[in-house]
């Protein structure tokens, strides 16, 4: 495989880079897509050819895939919030997983791993499982979208004759973000002491580091078309996330969260996403996500990973702990994804 060109989508972002420099690492021949050339920082010293792409659009994709073998297919609009969410989000990943799945067909590539999450699951039975199913909770708009890309992934590839392997990350943290991601930023506002009420809704945290070894490994020896869950098995509370921050870091003096009765979590929310409407700004709690997640433990059955791709991250605890350590002492703000 060392000859052959290995193409990251998204490759600036957290999970792109993460991965362009573990195959780099593997005497990989990687090329990555991004969709602004001039910013070079997250690609300083790596020895791997840029271009510009964007997955809303075919043309630059079909000209970014000549020549690839293996396509890691990373690139998503990962928002739990838009203006327009139907269009923002669900349409943009839709036809992002469509225009891949058209452009890898016309160029030949032969192998996808396709970054589906554990948004597409089912968490009616836990632990969740990929044998039980999708999410049949269809009130938000990156769930709905993760879910149907995911189901349209598997059909493409049966279309398309292509041997795809998807992957179901949780809450990726860690090293190597040059722009906060969403679950840094949760970890960056634990930090700061930004986390005065428990939501009463858990955490999967898993090293960003993990999952691109996971998807690694789904390249080389995942079967064709089926779903692999790349987390931890057992969540973490916000309270237990605090807890330990304030441990790892006592001179932060960081307060637990107080534990807030649902009622009054959905009347502030509302008057959250009031505020939001006029101001264009996400706001920081959604009375469907509460429906969808008040009280959830996000428990995941991870065996048929373990077994079959040898994954074995590291424990929630110590991806937090490190994370907590990467962004309070070396992140230093970048911006520049």
């Amino acid at each position: 495989m060392d000859k052959e060109i290995s193409l990251v989508t998204g490759a600036n972002g957290h999970l792109g880079n993460n991965l362009v420099r573990l195959l780099l690492e593997n005497n990989q021949k990687v090329r990555g897509t991004v969709r602004n050339i001039n910013k070079k920082e997250p690609f300083k010293g790596l020895d791997c050819e840029i271009v510009k792409a964007d997955i809303t659009d075919r043309a630059s994709l079909k000209k970014a895939f000549q020549g690839v073998t293996n396509l890691y297919a990373v690139a998503a609009n990962f928002s739990m919030w838009a203006k327009n969410p139907k269009e923002e989000i669900y349409d943009n990943n839709l036809q992002g997983t469509q225009n891949v799945f058209d452009m890898a067909n016309e160029c030949g590539v032969k192998n996808i791993v396709y970054v589906s999450s554990v948004a597409s699951l089912d968490f009616t039975k836990l632990p969740a499982n990929v044998n039980n199913g999708y999410n049949k909770d269809r009130r938000n708009w990156y769930y709905n979208s993760k879910n149907d890309s995911d189901k349209l992934a598997l059909e493409l590839a049966e279309k398309y004759n292509i041997r795809t392997i998807l992957i179901l990350p949780s809450a990726m943290i860690g090293r190597e973000a040059h722009n906060l991601s969403y679950s840094n930023s949760l970890v960056n506002q634990i930090l700061n002491g930004e986390i005065p009420v428990d939501t009463g809704v858990t955490i999967n945290w898993i090293d960003v580091k993990d999952v691109a070894l996971g998807a690694y490994y789904a390249m080389l020896k995942g079967e064709n078309k089926e779903r692999y869950i790349l987390s931890n098995p057992k969540h973490t509370s916000i309270q237990e996330s605090v807890k330990i921050a304030s441990e790892l870091y006592p001179e932060l003096k960081l307060k637990t969260p107080k534990k807030v009765p649902k009622w009054l979590l959905y009347s502030v929310a509302g008057l959250m996403e009031f505020s939001s409407k006029i101001s264009g700004k996400e706001p920081l709690l959604q009375r469907h996500y509460l429906d969808m997640f008040y009280g959830l433990n996000q428990d995941y059955d991870i065996s048929k990973t373990v077994r079959e791709l040898d994954f074995n991250p590291k424990p929630s605890k110590q991806a937090l702990i490190d994370a907590l350590k990467y962004l309070k002492n070396d992140w230093n703000g970048k911006k520049t994804a």
